[in-house]
């Protein structure tokens, strides 16, 4: 069974927003990290693959920038609905 790239976007918009939920500083934390994780490793990839052509699928390139997005989407989103004032950063 093959995801397409909506389903895989949408299960990780699903999973940052339980973390998120469940603690909003580990899900603050997990969704910046692992955005800013994302982002470099698929900059990586790209300046990799433009000095050397390898045989990396095209998924992989899709399924991180939906990594990227998906978890910038949810920590903007929780972001906008608090005002930027979190409850753990005054304690």
């Amino acid at each position: 069974m093959k995801f397409g790239q909506f389903e895989i976007f949408l299960t990780q918009v699903i999973i940052f927003t339980t973390i998120y939920i469940l603690d909003p500083y580990v899900g603050f934390l997990t969704c910046l990290i692992l955005g800013c994780i994302a982002i470099s490793l698929l900059t990586l990839s790209f300046v990799f693959e433009f000095i050397d052509k390898s045989k990396v699928p095209k998924e992989y390139y899709f399924f991180m920038l939906n990594t990227v997005i998906a978890a910038f989407l949810v920590l903007g989103i929780f972001s906008f609905f608090v005002q930027g004032s979190f409850d753990w950063m005054s304690e």
